[in-house]
């Protein structure tokens, strides 16, 4: 006897894309026999952690044959101290992601929608179709737009808004196109969102953003009951390999998540070095110093070779290649380069690059350059 196993799945599992990450450095190497591969393909941090981490995990292994703290005492504690609110308000994850499936699961079902943004994080539309909601991605402002081309429109997402919406996602900035919201702009767009509708304001790139109207969306909480803030350390703390995010919120929404949050979520190693990388200022700034300067290289090389990028406030630029892009990064594979071709994203001509060390990005831009002379732009 056959059994068809996809019949059995619900049906938001039957239909579901998964994730695509992007390729590991072993199995570039493995495929094509390059050495000394740079990857810039998914927004990590190429300075790695701070030195006080790598002491607080020689510290924990000793122990890693017990379990972890289930709550993250220590961690929550330091955070509560930061971010000055009560423990009770923060729900740690398995990175933030963890966090925003913990949202689809305790407010979404079959019959509830969830509203985002069109070019927003790909995590979204997963965690909403697993649990069987419906998914509606608002159109992203034009590409042309003068301020924020590619950038969540407000008024559209706004306008999707029914009886059935459960939990709005926001991306600020967003993944992955490096576009921000303003202060003012998403103030008053979760004023006017109804109340019993949960906004979730994803601010895995905050600790990068130094733009003087960008907002820090944790001291609105006590305003807004229905606000979700979530953080990650996989960005700039430098610890995606160990996988810890966290939520913010009102003590209420943090006891539904903690109901669908699964024991042990967060393991021993992760919780103490996130509390270590709380504690090194000055390394979390040297971080944000080369990131801009990243940043200033790669729009002076975008505007040098004529080539359009979006606006980004994050640790990485996404560039229009005016051409399918699946070539150019596979050229550059060939020269050990990895970066992110995003047409899963709809943005099928566009190329996503991790902003990197003045050396790391020189040497990405050459392997561009040699793409470019295979697939030059077109007239």
């Amino acid at each position: 006897m056959t059994i068809n196993f996809k019949s059995l799945a619900v049906s938001g599992v039957q239909n579901l894309q998964p994730y695509l990450p992007g390729k590991p450095i072993d199995e570039l190497e493995r495929e094509l026999g390059v050495t000394n591969t740079l990857k810039l393909a998914s927004n990590e941090n190429p300075m790695g952690p701070s030195p006080l981490v790598i002491a607080a995990l020689n510290k924990t292994q000793e122990n890693i044959a017990l379990y972890p703290d289930g709550n993250g005492f220590i961690l929550k504690q330091k955070l509560s101290e930061i971010l000055k609110v009560n423990q009770q308000q923060i729900t740690l994850g398995n990175g933030s992601n963890d966090v925003l499936d913990m949202v689809a699961r305790a407010f979404l079902c079959e019959g509830r929608e969830a509203i985002y943004s069109q070019y927003a994080f790909a995590v979204y539309p997963i965690s909403i179709q697993s649990v069987n909601a419906t998914g509606k991605a608002a159109e992203a402002l034009p590409v042309d737009h003068e301020t924020n081309p590619y950038g969540h429109d407000l008024t559209a997402m706004k306008g999707l808004i029914t009886d059935k919406t459960r939990v709005i996602f926001i991306a600020n900035p967003n993944n992955p196109t490096g576009t921000w919201l303003k202060s003012d702009e998403l103030h008053e767009f979760i004023a006017d969102v109804p109340k019993d509708i949960v906004v979730v304001v994803d601010e895995a790139y905050f600790e990068y953003v130094k733009e003087d109207e960008y907002p820090d969306t944790v001291q609105w909480l006590e305003e807004f009951p229905n606000l979700i803030v979530t953080r990650t350390f996989s960005k700039i703390y430098a610890l995606a390999g160990l996988r810890v995010g966290y939520a913010i919120c009102s003590e209420e929404i943090a006891d539904l998540l903690n109901r669908v949050r699964h024991p042990f979520n967060v393991n021993s190693m992760a919780i103490d070095a996130a509390t270590a990388a709380l504690n090194d200022q000055a390394h979390l700034e040297n971080c944000v110093d080369i990131n801009t300067k990243g940043i200033k290289f790669w729009r002076a090389a975008c505007q040098y070779r004529g080539l359009d990028y979006i606006p980004t406030v994050g640790n990485f630029i996404t560039i229009d290649m005016e051409q399918n892009a699946v070539p150019l990064y596979e050229a550059m594979l060939r020269e050990a380069v990895i970066v992110r071709p995003i047409p899963n994203y709809g943005l099928p001509n566009h190329l996503r690059i991790t902003i990197s060390t003045a050396e790391e990005n020189q040497r990405c831009l050459d392997a561009l350059d040699v793409a470019l002379e295979q697939y030059p732009i077109p007239d």
